[in-house]
């Protein structure tokens, strides 16, 4: 049976006159105990042990306990707290500290100037409901606990840190203004779940040292750095998470390994989906909007692999670099400002399978040394104002079942950069299908072009193209243009539709099997190349949006190709042969 005590500062028939008072004749009597604490403010330090009830009489906030000194409240064994008010002024101890047994806080209010406001320590286990937690720390090690419907305000670091091996879930609460992090896990285990977040200084959740940290259907806002972040091997996982104005939506690092599913990150000042330091990830079916640098960003040996990415708004869409990787499926990219896919710096892989992209500057760049790859699969680039696809440096890439429509330029392939091209079909460009210029190499198979404004494909300087069975259509000036001293050969390809010529060329490709009713022209004056193709030029020259680029008309610049002889068994510069 519970034994009923009741306190009272103004006294009364059988009433303590403080709490402590109360607490140490429960103890004494050794039985479960009521206390009833009338209204009022109490400058005490309380212990509580065995199983005790402290309860506001007269309702949530009518008591409050307050010591300048030291720590408020120490509980050993099971105890609970009703509607008080538990407050210090004190950084150096905690508010509420549980020794031992279980401690559960409901409706109870704690402040503290900083420093730790509620401690479960080791073994311990303690249970915060519907309560409120100013200013001060919420501290479990190695302990269990649950939080419910809670809200931590002000916090001077972290509102919630659970290390050391604890176990916590956190549920329906509400974390503001902390200025370190919402909520930390360190080599801990937790779950966050309907939880708004807002206001931290630093990541709003934070999982480091091999924590595990699960969060589903939580609300971020407002973060000073990332929304929620995995360091130092941590694990765990992201569900319907929704993260807006963060620097970054959600990151992982130095090796920690998260797995994101269905959750939007939206106007995050730098990146949405951060992946760096041989951190790893899944991110399946997200949505980054309006990231003001880059959607999803894998560098410095990240490997994410993101499927069912859409990306809208913002400056870059995936971008990968300093020797990171990364495996994209279902991607979905439009208007940005700048570029969709971007490989950047030596040894960077990307690879890209079922990928559309619509309305974006230029479509996939890629830029490095030999090590610098990627492989795309499946994919569309639809209305770009510059090309479809940039390769530069020494960088090898892969294109199967690729598809251009509606920009200025298909592929362009500079300095020592290889592409293969596979099944691949470039529609309604302005000025071309192909350009390969320096030494780059273009090897292709079923490409297609037509609908070019202006050419085909062109060849320059020392580059190699070897395409076999390519198709040329409609293309107004060149089906195929060859200058300088690039080499290599047409294969069963053909060129048709109502074009001005077939191939113009210096002689130096094998034109097999060329079929074409138009003409093949060799040793006559060059026409200039388009002002646009020279734009893409330069702007691969210049390491791909990296420097100025050329705008309007190309005024009193000449234009040449070298032509000496020619190989061939199809139509000549005398007429089509039927």
């Amino acid at each position: 049976m519970v034994a009923r005590y009741v306190v009272s500062p103004r006294g009364g028939r059988r009433a303590y006159p403080s709490i402590a008072s109360a607490l140490r004749a429960a103890a004494a009597r050794g039985r479960p105990a009521l206390i009833e604490i009338a209204a009022g403010r109490y400058e005490e330090s309380l212990v509580a042990q065995g199983d005790v009830r402290l309860v506001a009489a007269d309702g949530p906030g009518s008591v409050v306990v307050n010591q300048l000194r030291g720590t408020v409240l120490q509980t050993y064994g099971s105890v609970q707290v009703d509607g008080l008010v538990l407050t210090n002024r004190d950084t150096e101890y905690d508010v509420v500290s549980c020794w031992q047994g279980s401690l559960t806080l409901d409706n109870v209010e704690v402040r503290t100037p900083g420093g730790v406001g509620t401690h479960a320590r080791p073994n311990t286990r303690a249970t915060l409901r519907n309560s409120v937690f100013l200013h001060g720390r919420t501290l479990f090690t190695a302990s269990a606990g649950t939080i419910e419907r809670c809200r931590f305000t002000d916090a001077a670091d972290n509102a919630v840190a659970i290390i050391e091996g604890a176990q916590v879930s956190v549920r329906g609460s509400r974390i503001e203004g902390s200025r370190i992090h919402g909520v930390r896990v360190c080599d801990a285990r937790a779950e966050v779940v309907g939880c708004e977040l807002t206001g931290t200084g630093n990541a709003a959740l934070m999982a480091d040292t091999r924590a595990e940290l699960a969060v589903a259907d939580c609300v971020i806002t407002a973060v000073h750095a990332e929304g929620i972040m995995f360091i130092e091997q941590s694990r765990g996982s992201v569900d319907r998470a929704r993260v807006t104005d963060a620097r970054h939506g959600v990151g992982a690092a130095s090796g920690a390994d998260p797995v994101v599913r269905d959750s939007v990150f939206t106007a995050c000042r730098d990146t949405g989906i951060n992946v760096q330091t041989d951190a790893r990830g899944r991110f399946e079916d997200c949505r980054v909007v309006g990231a003001r640098n880059i959607g999803v960003f894998s560098t410095k040996g990240g490997a994410p692999e993101v499927h069912g990415c859409h990306i809208s708004g913002g400056n870059v869409g995936v971008a990968i670099t300093e020797g990171a990787r990364g495996r994209f499926t279902r991607i979905r990219i439009e208007d940005l400002t700048t570029t969709a896919l971007r490989i950047f710096d030596p040894d960077s892989t990307g690879v890209f399978e079922d990928v559309r992209v619509d309305r974006c500057p230029a479509g996939l760049e890629v830029r490095g040394n030999g090590g610098t790859t990627a492989e795309v699969t499946r994919a569309e680039f639809h209305d770009f104002d510059q090309a479809a696809v940039a390769l530069a440096g020494q960088c090898r890439v892969t294109l199967t079942g690729v598809t251009a429509d509606r920009g200025m330029l298909g592929l362009g392939i500079g300095e020592e950069a290889q592409l293969r091209a596979f099944d691949c079909r470039v529609t309604r460009v302005s000025s071309g299908g192909a350009v390969v210029f320096g030494s780059a190499r273009l090897i292709a198979k079923n490409l297609t072009v037509s609908g070019s404004e202006a050419l085909g494909i062109c060849g320059r300087n020392s580059a190699l193209l070897d395409i076999t069975h390519g198709e040329f259509t409609d293309c107004a000036l060149v089906g195929a243009a060859f200058d300088d001293e690039c080499t290599g050969r047409l294969v069963d390809c053909s060129v048709g539709g109502t074009g001005d010529m077939a191939v113009r060329h210096n002689g130096l490709v094998d034109l097999a099997s060329l079929t074409t009713s138009l003409p093949v022209v060799r040793n006559r004056e060059p026409v200039p190349l388009p002002p646009t193709i020279i734009n893409v030029i330069n702007i691969i020259n210049q390491k791909i949006i990296t420097g100025p680029t050329i705008h309007g008309d190309a005024i009193n610049n000449n234009f040449a190709w070298g032509n000496d002889h020619v190989i061939q068994n199809q139509p000549t510069e005398e007429g089509p042969r039927t």
